[in-house]
């Protein structure tokens, strides 16, 4: 399923922050937890696909990204 980073994470304060469960590379965000550049979650630093679309997959209540669409 294709889904718009803004549908995902939210911007404020220059923090970004998951708006759903995530689940990357084996690591799990839940919302609340901010970050800002330069961080990465499973080798992957989300902020560098701002406005991107990414390829998820829903199970349980959790997004698993699977990849990101350039």
């Amino acid at each position: 399923m294709r889904k718009h980073f803004d549908e995902l994470f939210t911007i404020q304060n220059g923090m970004v922050s998951p708006k759903v469960t995530i689940h990357i590379n084996g690591i799990t965000m839940s919302p609340g937890v901010g970050f800002g550049g330069g961080v990465s979650f499973g080798g992957v630093d989300l902020t560098q696909f701002i406005g991107k679309y990414f390829d998820v997959e829903y199970q349980n209540g959790v997004y698993i990204i699977k990849g990101i669409y350039n």
